[in-house]
């Protein structure tokens, strides 16, 4: 009987200490993103950036226009759809994107126009109307938000004048120092030196599009063979830019008006 009971008692320890399972701790899976058409391809990594940025609250969403991607986001979701070209208002600075796949419908609207964020009361240039639909539904879901365009980092430098009008400038055109500008793309702001006066003032950007306003300069006495004024004519009068090889050429519809090579 004694046997019997210690033989009871192994019996007991051996399959009352099985070892206890493992509790690891589940996490639950991300709602899954929502990508349509051919653009799940595609990549908006760190070597890109949205030329347009837009936010919008009650329910919080953005957008990120790219050049060869649109980008709408929630909470939840991401929504990705083909760049498509804006069309463009005769009588004021507004663009209108509409936007068509097989699952989903996107109009956007951009007008330039001072819009302030609800909540954080940023004040922002552009406002944005957004129209969505997935295809079945009949009725469109509007938001609205505020928005900018993203100054192209790449104007982010010091820059020297080196042509001026398809002419290579030289000491008899400015015989003190040429003419240099400091563009900060995050403030949109220039500074520098025209050839005899210092300089500041704002830009205007758009994709594709860039203006120099609000220029204001000191009121030094310059000799009559310096051309700063001809050079402050060229640099208000440009609209577009190309950034290629260290340059910064500044154009209008007509011909390239300035050339500035990037300081070292």
């Amino acid at each position: 009987m004694k046997i019997h009971a210690i033989l009871w008692l192994l019996i007991s320890i051996t399959f009352g200490c099985k070892p206890k399972a493992d509790t690891k701790t589940v996490l639950p899976e991300a709602k899954d993103s929502i990508v349509l058409s051919h653009a799940e391809t595609k990549n908006t990594g760190n070597n890109q950036q949205p030329y347009f940025q837009a936010t919008g609250t009650e329910p919080f969403w953005s957008l990120g226009i790219y050049s060869n991607l649109v980008v709408f986001q929630t909470p939840t979701d991401t929504l990705k759809t083909p760049h498509a070209e804006p069309i463009l208002a005769m009588d004021a600075n507004v663009k209108r994107y509409n936007i068509n796949t097989e699952a989903l419908h996107i109009k956007i609207q951009i007008v330039q126009k001072e819009c302030t964020n609800q909540m954080s009361g940023k004040v922002s240039p552009y406002e944005v109307v957004l129209q969505i639909k997935q295809t079945f539904n009949k009725d469109f879901e509007t938001l609205k938000g505020c928005g900018a365009y993203v100054t192209d980092y790449r104007l982010h430098d010091i820059w020297v004048l080196e042509t001026l009008k398809g002419k290579k400038v030289t000491k008899d055109d400015f015989s003190q120092e040429f003419p240099t500008i400091e563009i900060n793309s995050s403030k949109n702001t220039v500074m520098g030196f025209a050839g005899c006066n210092q300089i500041n003032g704002k830009l205007f950007f758009e994709k594709g599009l860039l203006r120099f306003k609000n220029i204001v300069t000191t009121e030094k006495m310059c000799e009559p063979s310096n051309k700063e004024p001809e050079f402050l004519k060229a640099l208000q009068s440009s609209v577009g830019y190309t950034v290629e090889n260290n340059r910064l050429t500044l154009y209008n519809p007509t011909e390239t008006l300035i050339v500035f090579r990037k300081t070292d």
